[in-house]
């Protein structure tokens, strides 16, 4: 059988039976990378649109059977399938496409394996110009992947500190920095590493660049933390986050935590990002957390798709992320909790309610909502219309502190918060992944469980939030049989920003009430 290897990782090439197979015909080579990728058939109609978008239908037609009939003569007769509606790579052939079997390293936790064949990101430095639906395409894969690159990255980086082989994780730690310059974080776990491996120099020399680059790209300084290392050197700072753990479910790696003690657990939910490590570098966040760990054992963990668990190839629907709180609540030897979610965290939280009421003593919503976008007879969210000119403006502005003027108006103007948020959104999903999380998120609906509900509901909402409206709150607490709903001063949509202590002394109340 006839072996084709394609490259994607860095700029792009096909051998065949180890022979790099000479195409000079850069909308060919698109072509041949977009069916590989396919993994099967595509309309001739989508591929002739997507090289020649300004063309009439015949001469797109003409131009696609001339370049069809140019490729079979370079790489042979037999390489593509054809019929008068669609092509595809002939399936008498051994296809193997680089960025395919580093995703499925990947998805085995092959992370070191897949860091190695990570070379550079997908389709580096090349276009077949003049095709900007093939370019949009590659850059949403492009993230997509580097996104699983650097989750895979920081998996190998805590493995290697963990087993005291500093130096490896000190060179994967530079390739972070190398994919993520203005993480602190990345560059915190750069400089303990060397300082760990003894090459302070090094660590010297990263610490000096970092602080300029923060200078100049964000205009802060580096955090207290990353001075301290190497005044004080490479030990745990006092109040460091929990230690990660990871949970296998099914088809699916999970990161979580457990923080402090008591008779009941409180997991909380956040919305359609999160980074159980990044959380805890937030001043005011990790003061809410600490908060909470005081009322009972604090579980934390990122639904599949975002954060340190694994990336996936379909959009994470409730059902999904509620049979996840199930596999964390398990991993983490839980018997009684309390489910706090918060905005979109909230659906899967009542879905598992509903589903193991045995298992839950308390629900908690903040700034939540049952469906995702309005209809006629719900209209406490975006219309769909609206729901999608966000959705693409958010993912625009991916890798800048993305919506925080509307999530935290009164945080908006602090650098320090700005720069946190940005580099919580980068590490916690790349533009493609987040644009399929937050697809579902839309679709998502579940008006139809709130009547089912039969754990003691507390719903909190702050009268002006901008990002959820309060009219959703109090939909859901008027759907719940006996919720009872709190309205809260102030217009933050993240549940640790602006005044903490009504939200907290509420909760406590709740909690309090259900461990008595």
């Amino acid at each position: 059988m006839t072996l084709f290897s394609v490259r994607t990782l860095g700029f792009p090439a096909i051998r065949r039976d180890d022979r790099l197979c000479e195409l000079a015909l850069r909308k060919g080579l698109a072509l041949l990378i977009y069916l590989a990728e396919a993994k099967g058939s595509v309309g001739r109609d989508v591929v002739a649109t997507m090289l020649w978008p300004d063309s009439c239908e015949d001469v797109v037609r003409a131009r696609l059977r001339r370049l069809l009939h140019r490729l079979q003569l370079t790489i042979g007769d037999d390489v593509l399938t054809t019929d008068r509606s669609t092509v595809r790579w002939s399936t008498g052939i051994d296809l193997q496409v680089d960025a395919q079997l580093f995703e499925q390293a990947c998805d085995r936790g092959e992370f070191e394996w897949a860091c190695r064949h990570y070379p550079a990101d997908f389709l580096e430095g090349f276009s077949p110009g003049d095709c900007p639906q093939f370019d949009e395409w590659a850059f949403f894969r492009r993230e997509a992947l580097r996104g699983r690159a650097i989750q895979a990255l920081e998996r190998v980086v805590h493995d290697k500190n963990a087993a005291g082989d500093y130096a490896a994780a000190a060179a994967h730690a530079g390739r972070l920095v190398e994919l993520d310059p203005l993480s602190e974080v990345y560059g915190r776990h750069l400089i303990r590493n060397l300082l760990l491996a003894g090459d302070r120099a090094r660590a010297e020399r990263h610490f000096e660049a970092l602080t300029l680059r923060l200078r100049d790209e964000l205009d802060v300084a580096p955090e207290t933390e990353t001075r301290a290392l190497l005044n004080a050197g490479p030990t745990l700072p006092a109040g460091a986050p929990p230690p990660t753990r990871f949970v296998s479910g099914p088809d699916i790696h999970l990161a979580f935590q457990t923080y402090g003690a008591g008779c009941i657990d409180i997991l909380v939910l956040p919305g359609f990002v999160s980074h159980v490590e990044r959380v805890w570098e937030e001043p005011r966040c990790r003061a809410f957390l600490s908060s909470l760990a005081g009322m009972g054992r604090l579980i934390l963990f990122d639904r599949r798709g975002i954060g340190l668990s694994d990336r996936v190839g379909f959009n994470p629907s409730v059902d999904a992320t509620a049979q996840d709180i199930g596999t964390v609540l398990d991993a983490a030897d839980s018997r009684r909790v309390v489910l706090l979610g918060a905005s979109e965290g909230g659906p899967p939280c009542i879905k598992f309610a509903v589903d193991h009421p045995n298992r839950v003593a308390g629900l908690i919503l903040f700034a939540s909502l049952a469906k995702g976008i309005a209809t006629p007879d719900y209209s406490h969210a975006l219309h769909a219309s609206q729901y999608d000119m966000w959705l693409q403006q958010l993912v625009s502005a991916w890798g800048g502190p993305a919506g925080i003027e509307t999530f935290a108006p009164s945080l908006a103007g602090d650098p320090q918060t700005r720069a946190w948020w940005a580099g919580l959104l980068r590490a916690a999903s790349s533009p493609g992944a987040i644009n399929g999380v937050l697809e579902a998120l839309r679709d998502m609906d579940v008006r139809h469980l709130l009547g089912r509900v039969s754990v003691p509901t507390l719903v909190l909402h702050r009268v002006d939030d901008r990002a959820v409206r309060i009219g959703a709150g109090r939909h859901l607490a008027n759907h719940i049989a006996h919720a009872r709903f709190v309205e809260l001063d102030g217009a933050d949509h993240w549940i640790f920003a602006g005044d903490q202590q009504p939200v907290l002394a509420s909760i406590k109340q709740f909690v309090f009430t259900l461990a008595a």
